[in-house]
């Protein structure tokens, strides 16, 4: 990014923002869809808000290293209260808005949070609900004023309201906030952001202004992003990729930033705002093709066929051309013709027509689904990282895209392999500590600054890139000796669109099983056009149909798998179809949609010890939370089918062959 202010002076967020409203005062900064309208601030006018609300925190008492919580849907006010709390030398804490009150008691009172900035009427409940149990929140704003007429809590505080009484705060103070923004440094705390706890409580991770903002600006100048990108804010405020992706690089370029009407709309505005730069995990992929694959199934016969015969092309020259590789001409002008009456129209109902740049992360994405958008002429690549280091670690390069690889060290970036396979790095983006957590800092953050990461792999001989094969503790060995990295098979599972989620066992037994929930609508949509009735995802779950789909993904993983002399004898020897789906309410999964191994392994016991026995079925009642927050118990007679089990193909047989 070109500018007359050099980094130094501009290493915190409300500094960037001041830059921005002398450099580009009416171009839009941010955008929100409400009832269907598309409503925007410039970052003229989003100073000004942020300006008010500022002096609104301070008048309640907000100052320099107190944490405010930030908690709701991607909304503009959300994210001026970031800002707002930077402002003062405050530190925003995101929660994730989907939390229930329990867990968001634990992060509000291991934070020390002494104001939090809420959404609307649902987050207004939860923190009444745990409102004994945080004595030290004092006040709680809120942005969405629909129910709460009667609420007359003196600690509650409607935003617009707070505004006001900051607007008052400032004229009478009128060097306040220009003297507060002046105070804070890159050193400072910018934010705290709390890990999803896949193995016990969330951490919470404290990063200077200075890892989040360098961080950013590599990661910009790795990628040449510009003030002109234009990106959908729709992941949650609490993960690390919405701060960097939506918030920090944001605020670094100076490029505008979309928030969806709801959850429910996101698709529809993506296609509306055609993001430039786009951040989406492999689920979300994964669901877009599946959504394509449905409407394909339901339309014209000659549809269909266009649809497969110029697609097949795509897969055949689609990645070349996007690498620049050399392609021929009549190749070229039959892409040319499959992009005019194909490609660009499936584009634009995928909302990524302008997409010059898309990221995936956070689980491995199937070599057949990332083939797919690539050969579209999306660039769509892999990058490897995590909260402790503001996301980048490894980044694959342009024209340098493996299916089976996270890339190369980020810019500024040190990364190695310790002597037992664990992945450590060093980085501007490495955080400063664990909050009140020093035991767990020590072992995760060396004196010089090295991180653990935790997880397992290497460096590919052939092209210098990051390999990950699991988390180095799930890392184990079968009975014979035989390297068990259950994350990797697991993942070749979900590759599958009818695969939603899959638990694999195996460490020190003779083999691996699986547990596995298949997709409710892409499964549901196979079988209502075969023609099998169904009441719901138990019955479905239970039907020897769907067993059969499931066994032919896990057959196929078997088969791929027996081609790996190391992973080889790992394949998959018996599976079953759980009766519902694993649910971070029930915690089997983290608020990031991480499976949670050990919960799932004692939670599911007598289905793990059915799988190693000679059962072909099993019965088992599980307590489940439902959406109202009532418990029931669900029960099921579950079916245990074998799999077929490949010979392993050794190197030296490969070789000969």
């Amino acid at each position: 990014m070109k500018s007359e202010e050099s980094g130094d002076s501009l290493d915190t967020f409300p500094k960037l923002l001041q830059h921005h409203v002398r450099l580009r005062p009416n171009r839009d900064a941010m955008r929100e869809k409400d009832l269907g309208i598309w409503q925007s601030w410039t970052w003229a006018e989003a100073a000004a808000e942020i300006r008010a609300l500022a002096c609104g925190l301070a008048s309640l008492g907000l100052g320099r290293g107190d944490k405010l919580a930030i908690i709701g849907d991607n909304r503009p006010r959300l994210y001026w209260g970031m800002t707002a709390a930077q402002a003062l030398g405050a530190v925003p804490v995101p929660l994730y808005q989907d939390s229930v009150a329990d867990e968001m008691a634990y992060v509000l009172d291991n934070a020390d949070v002494k104001i939090a900035l809420v959404e609307d009427q649902e987050q207004v409940d939860k923190m009444l609900e745990v409102r004994d149990r945080c004595p030290k929140v004092e006040h709680v704003i809120y942005d969405d004023d629909r129910g709460l007429r009667y609420y007359e809590q003196e600690f509650l505080h409607e935003f617009e309201k707070l505004q006001e009484a900051g607007l008052a705060f400032d004229r009478e103070n009128p060097d306040f906030y220009e003297r507060e923004v002046a105070a804070g440094k890159g050193s400072d705390t910018g934010i705290m952001l709390y890990t999803s706890g896949t193995t016990g409580n969330p951490k919470g991770v404290v990063l200077s202004n200075d890892n989040v903002i360098v961080t950013a600006r590599n990661g910009i100048l790795r990628e040449q992003l510009t003030d002109r990108e234009e990106v959908l804010a729709y992941l949650p405020m609490a993960w690390v990729g919405d701060n960097l992706f939506s918030y920090a690089q944001s605020y670094v370029a100076g490029f505008c930033v979309s928030c969806p009407e709801d959850g429910s709309t996101v698709a529809h505005d993506l296609r509306e705002i055609g993001p430039t730069y786009y951040f989406a995990p492999p689920r979300v992929y994964e669901n877009m093709l599946t959504q394509v694959m449905i409407r394909m199934e339901d339309a014209a016969k000659i549809k269909q066929r266009m649809f497969h015969y110029f697609m097949a092309h795509a897969r055949k020259v689609g990645v070349h051309i996007l690498n620049g590789e050399a392609v021929g001409l009549f190749d070229r002008l039959k892409y040319a013709l499959g992009n005019m009456l194909v490609y660009e129209p499936l584009k634009d109902v995928l909302g990524l027509r302008r997409t010059r740049l898309a990221y995936t992360a956070g689980e491995a994405i199937g070599p057949e689904l990332f083939d797919f958008y690539r050969s579209l002429g999306i660039n769509i690549k892999q990058l490897y990282g995590q909260t402790e280091c503001m996301v980048f670690v490894c980044v694959q390069p342009d024209g340098e895209v493996y299916a089976d690889t996270v890339g190369t060290p980020a810019i500024d970036v040190e990364v190695r392999i310790d002597d037992n396979g664990e992945i450590m790095y060093r980085s501007p983006g490495v955080f400063q500590e664990y909050y009140k957590n020093p035991d767990s800092t020590a072992s995760t953050k060396t004196d010089d600054g090295w991180v653990h990461t935790g997880d397992a792999g290497f460096f590919d001989d052939d092209n210098g890139h990051l390999k990950i094969i699991d988390r180095a503790k799930d890392v184990g060995k079968l009975n014979d000796g035989t390297l068990f990295a259950p994350k990797y098979i697991e993942n070749k599972l979900k590759f599958f669109s009818f695969v939603k989620e899959a638990v694999v066992f195996g460490n020190q037994k003779d083999n691996s099983t699986a547990m596995i929930n298949i997709d409710l609508e892409a499964v549901g949509n196979w079988a209502e056009r075969r023609g099998l009735a169904y009441t719901g995802y138990i019955d479905l779950a239970s039907q020897d149909d769907v067993y059969h789909l499931i066994k032919d993904c896990v057959d196929q993983v078997n088969e791929d798998l027996s081609h790996d002399s190391h992973l080889g004898n790992s394949q998959v020897h018996r599976f079953l179809i759980l009766h519902k789906e694993l649910d971070a309410d029930d915690g089997e999964l983290t608020r990031t949609r991480k499976v949670r191994r050990g919960t799932v392994g004692e939670r599911y016991q007598v289905l793990v010890d059915a799988l190693y026995s000679d059962l072909n079925r099993c019965h088992v009642e599980t307590e489940v939370t439902f959406e109202d927050g009532r418990t029931g118990v669900l029960a099921a007679d579950i079916k245990i089918w074998n799999a077929h089990v490949h010979p392993v193909r050794s190197a030296s047989r490969e070789a000969a062959a």
